[in-house]
């Protein structure tokens, strides 16, 4: 049974990567030798033919064809030739990837993993693939091996696996201004089918869209611990409960559901896999709730006005302001040149999400990850905590090493606390906005330590050596590796939900 359940949200993911036959050449325009063994054998038995009626017909010995047939010699062109012309096919044909069938595809992908390094570390003997070998050995061999290979990779998922996953797929959205056309023009061709242009997407418009791709909506009591939503594709359901969430949420994820179906796409087979899914499906629900003509045609005019302003965003399109300012991100860049950075900071200081493209010196680890770094304190982002009204934008100039960026922020409550989101610009494009006559001014030299990461010299002083905190234990960092196809979903409880919901019961 096919589904996508659409996990809770995660601090700390793992991946396996199931295995998955392969009858590429290794190298690229290298021919691919097991391969073209297993078809030149098919090729000969079907004929009827034994190695010396066909050693006989190509002038070689039997024994150096059957080197070939089991993928241990390369034959040359005119070796190629003549095997071609006797056993009555192309070139092309003999050298196709497509194996003639099930049986010497199985027989391919184990003879590769028998070659792999996985299968040599182990030590023992090499299985002699002959047509005497039984499909059921054939098949069960390759299932231990796709399953020692699952449990390896899950045990080599780290946290600095996503951290780094995390890095790369903000250098892809970094170099494309974080800007998609192609989930554009899916969500373009949506609407164009619902006939929605512009203004807030209703519930009523998101259930259209739904029916409009086949799906029927059910509000569930039960919906498993660790998912938002379960898509069953087998019955075109979507699940999810309404129950202590906001509409905006109700409507967001619902959507995303929705995207994952529209974008096409498949289990991941790695956490970065699952990453740039979830990027999408989120970049797919906000051009659905906030189409981009519409929304580019409210930038431009709010620009042209110089007052651009993230709640604003916020209130026409009745989305959240965490929604508002990512899909300005999307946007700002490619439809009005703005360069510009987003951040989602917690009241502790550590960076939740954040993605930039304006040269802003944002804290980093060896390999360029951000996420779970400590952001200056005396950025925008930072010192909104300490401001009194947590009602209207916070706007501020912050001088850093790199230049002096604007930002404007706010603070949103959740069950993990509370988050500051914040969009920043550097000073040469602070005029399009309002808030920029703000008198709010700091300075930050980070990555000098001197800045914020060390006590001002008259507190240490005093305080050396008398004081003994005790930390909060960051529990996240010493839980257990979520494991399945999708990192935190127990798979079990999910499938067990789907049985009971199912209209063929």
């Amino acid at each position: 049974m096919r589904f996508f359940a659409y996990p809770q949200e995660m601090t700390s993911t793992s991946w396996h990567r199931p295995a998955k036959a392969s009858v590429e050449p290794t190298n690229d325009g290298d021919i691919d030798l097991i391969s073209l063994g297993r078809r030149v054998r098919h090729l000969r038995k079907s004929q009827g033919k034994t190695l010396d009626d066909l050693g006989a017909a190509v002038g070689t010995a039997p024994s150096q064809l059957s080197l070939i047939e089991n993928g241990k010699r390369e034959p040359k062109l005119g070796m190629l030739q003549s095997l071609a012309k006797a056993l009555e096919v192309s070139m092309d044909q003999l050298l196709g990837t497509e194996p003639p069938s099930r049986r010497a595809a199985l027989e391919i992908e184990l003879e590769r993993a028998q070659r792999g390094p996985l299968y040599q570390s182990l030590g023992l003997p090499k299985v002699r693939i002959s047509s005497r070998l039984p499909m059921d050995v054939l098949e069960s061999l390759l299932g231990l091996q796709g399953e020692l290979e699952r449990r390896l990779n899950e045990q080599l998922a780290t946290p600095e696996e996503a951290r780094r996953a995390n890095a790369e797929l903000r250098k892809k959205m970094r170099e494309q201004n974080n800007y998609f056309p192609e989930i554009e023009q899916e969500a373009e061709r949506v609407l164009k089918a619902v006939g929605h242009t512009t203004g807030p997407l209703s519930h009523h418009l998101v259930a259209d869209i739904a029916a409009h791709l086949g799906f029927s909506l059910h509000d569930v009591s039960d919906l498993p611990h660790s998912t938002r939503s379960v898509t069953d594709l087998k019955n075109m359901r979507i699940y999810l409960t309404q129950s202590q969430r906001s509409e905006h949420s109700t409507r967001s994820i619902l959507l995303q559901a929705l995207g994952h179906y529209v974008l096409g796409h498949d289990t991941p087979e790695s956490y970065a896999e699952f990453l740039r899914q979830r990027v999408a499906t989120n970049y797919f629900a906000a051009s659905l709730m906030m189409p981009e003509k519409a929304t580019v045609d409210f930038l431009q005019q709010a620009k042209n006005a110089k007052e651009l302003a993230v709640e604003d965003i916020r209130d026409a399109f009745a989305v959240s302001y965490e929604t508002a300012a990512h899909r300005f991100t999307n946007l700002a860049t490619e439809h009005l040149g703005i360069s510009v950075h987003f951040q989602k900071v917690h009241e502790s200081g550590i960076i939740h999400k954040a993605y930039e493209n304006d040269g802003v010196n944002f804290p980093s680890d060896h390999i360029g990850a951000i996420e779970g770094q400590s952001i200056c304190r005396y950025w925008t982002s930072r010192a909104v905590f300490e401001v009194p009204d947590q009602f209207s934008a916070y706007n501020q100039y912050t001088d850093t090493s790199v230049g002096t960026f604007w930002c404007t922020a706010r603070t949103e409550r959740s069950a993990a606390g509370k988050f500051s989101l914040s969009i920043g610009v550097p000073y040469v494009h602070v005029k399009w906005f309002r808030g920029r006559d703000t008198t709010e001014r700091s300075t930050s030299t980070c990555p000098d330590e001197q800045c914020c990461r060390r006590p001002p010299k008259s507190l240490l002083d005093q305080w050396s050596g008398h004081a003994w905190p005790s930390a909060r234990a960051q529990t996240h960092l010493l839980a257990a590796m979520p494991q399945g196809a999708f990192p935190g979903v127990d798979e079990t409880e999910v499938y067990s939900f789907l049985a009971q919901h199912s209209p063929e019961d």
